[in-house]
């Protein structure tokens, strides 16, 4: 198992060092189908392997000046309490629920990387930071993240430039801070109710975090908008694929 799990892995890794979010919508897939997880314990073992490859991948843009400290904390803290709830509920919900709120999640997903990351108006930069605003969307991206184990990167980006003034070159940065702290609180809110696979759980963290070294290699090889445009439709069959098991 050990060995697919790595290749498997390191394709996460890959596409979200390319695409910078998205390739965490794959880790759920892969660890119920490819690798036998139980559905619950895999959405669980999804936040971890999410939060840790987030933390690694934030490290190079904290270096570079591109993260937005104060608002990336109160989104942060915000999605952290949304995760803590929402993974305390998934407890009560059955695995086929979740599933189907997963490929849901997979679809919005697919639809905002058709879309693409639009630039926001000018005046949105650099404006003050409506906290009320940002804690709110904080706390429903972060139900949402600790109910499926995944999403919430492609609205947390416009979420920071549009209501918390984060200019985009530092919004990326920024969102990375925001996802590692809510999938740590999300992966809590599951571990009580959840029996985690601690060997697997760390094989697929390391490899997910080396593929998104290599990933961020690759972006200048591989034209951006064909790469989110492909990915896009891949999600879009996955989500098909779960809805075919489920329903």
């Amino acid at each position: 198992m050990y060995p697919l799990a790595i290749a498997l892995s390191l394709l996460i890794g890959v596409s979200l060092g390319l695409l910078g979010g998205g390739g965490s919508i794959l880790t759920t897939p892969i660890l119920i189908y490819a690798l036998d997880v139980e559905p619950k314990a895999a959405i669980a073992t999804s936040l971890l392997v999410v939060g840790i490859t987030s933390a690694a991948a934030l490290v190079p843009h904290a270096r570079a000046g591109n993260v937005e400290w104060r608002t990336g904390i109160i989104f942060g803290l915000a999605g952290m309490a949304g995760a803590a709830g929402g993974g305390w509920v998934a407890g009560y919900l059955s695995a086929d629920l979740l599933l189907l709120l997963f490929a849901g999640m997979m679809l919005a997903t697919a639809v905002a990387m058709f879309r693409g990351r639009k630039q926001p108006p000018a005046e949105a930069e650099g404006k003050a930071i409506q906290v009320p605003k940002v804690v709110a969307e904080g706390l429903v991206v972060g139900v949402v993240t600790g109910l499926v184990g995944a999403g919430g990167g492609f609205l947390v980006v416009p979420a920071l430039t549009l209501l918390g003034g984060v200019p985009m070159r530092k919004a990326i940065g920024t969102s990375l801070l925001v996802i590692a702290l809510k999938s740590a609180a999300g992966f809590a809110g599951h571990a009580s109710h959840v029996s985690i696979d601690w060997p697997l759980a760390g094989t697929i963290s390391v490899a997910a975090v080396l593929g998104s070294f290599l990933g961020a290699r690759l972006t200048s090889m591989i034209p951006p908008e064909a790469l989110r445009k492909g990915f896009a439709g891949f999600v879009v069959v996955m989500a098909m694929f779960v809805l075919s098991q489920q329903l």
